[in-house]
C-alpha cells in the first residue's frame, strides 16, 4: 500500500516539460484572466435557483471557460507513473479512480459530523439542493464535464504557469475561485481535493490522474451526499 501511494502521489517520474520564456509568460497571462472569469461564473452558477435550466447553462459555460483557458495557454500532458510491478511507466488510470473514491469516503464520514452542526449543514444543503431538484442523468454529465475541465485548467495550464511551488499555488488559486461561491464547505473541499490532485500532477507530470480523481470524487459526492442530507 505504501509503495502504491508513493508512486501515485509522491515519486516524481522523469520528464522534460519546461516551457520557453515566451510560452511561460503566455500561460501566466491566460491563467490570470481565466481564473478571474471563472470565479465570476462559478459564483453566478451556484446562486441560480436549484432546478433551473440556467444552472446547467452556467455550469457548462464555466467548464468551457476552464477548457478554453487550458488549451489556449499551451501544451498539456497526460502524464505517467511507475509500474507497480516491473520496470517502465504506464498511464495512471486505476489508481486515481481508487484515490478519488477513497477521498469521497473520507468526506462521507465527515458529512456524518457536519450534519450535526446546523450552520455547516445548511452550507452542504445549499449544494445538495441542486441534486435533489435537478435531473440526475444531466447532473452526472455536468459534474463529470466540469470536474474534468477544472483539472485541465488548474492542474494543466495553471500548474505549468507557476515555476515554483505549483502544488501550493494552484491549490490556493483553486480555493480562491471556489470561495467565490460564498460556501465554506465547498472552499474546505477545494483545499483537500486541490492538494491531493496537485500531488498527483507533480508525481505523474500530467493531467490524467487529477482528472480521474476529481471526476470519481465528484460523482460519488453527487450520488451519496443527497442521501445523507435528504
Amino acid at each position: 500500500m505504501q509503495r502504491w501511494l508513493r508512486r501515485s502521489l509522491w515519486d516524481v517520474v522523469p520528464r522534460d516539460q519546461r516551457d520557453s520564456p515566451e510560452v511561460l509568460r503566455r500561460r501566466q497571462v491566460i491563467t490570470v484572466l481565466t481564473v478571474l472569469l471563472g470565479a465570476v461564473l462559478l459564483g453566478v452558477s451556484l446562486r441560480i435557483e436549484p432546478g433551473s435550466d440556467w444552472f446547467y447553462v452556467g455550469t457548462l459555460a464555466l467548464a468551457a471557460v476552464w477548457t478554453v483557458g487550458a488549451f489556449a495557454s499551451g501544451p498539456l500532458h497526460l502524464g505517467r507513473i511507475a509500474r507497480l510491478r516491473g520496470e517502465g511507466m504506464v498511464r495512471p488510470v486505476v489508481a486515481p479512480v481508487v484515490i478519488g473514491l477513497g477521498l469521497a469516503g473520507v468526506f462521507v464520514l465527515g458529512a456524518l459530523v457536519v450534519r450535526e452542526i446546523p450552520w455547516l449543514e445548511d452550507q452542504v444543503r445549499s449544494v445538495t439542493d441542486f441534486a435533489d431538484r435537478g435531473a440526475l442523468p444531466v447532473l452526472v454529465v455536468v459534474t463529470a464535464v466540469n470536474g474534468a475541465a477544472e483539472e485541465l485548467f488548474f492542474r494543466g495550464a495553471a500548474y505549468a504557469a507557476v515555476p515554483r511551488h505549483p502544488v501550493l499555488w494552484t491549490t490556493v488559486a483553486y480555493v480562491i475561485a471556489t470561495a467565490a461561491t460564498g460556501n465554506v464547505m465547498l472552499a474546505f473541499a477545494a483545499i483537500l481535493l486541490g492538494t491531493l490532485v496537485g500531488l498527483q500532477r507533480r508525481a505523474s507530470g500530467g493531467i490524467l490522474a487529477p482528472v480521474l480523481t476529481h471526476v470519481s470524487w465528484g460523482l460519488a459526492m453527487l450520488l451519496v451526499l443527497p442521501l445523507l442530507f435528504g
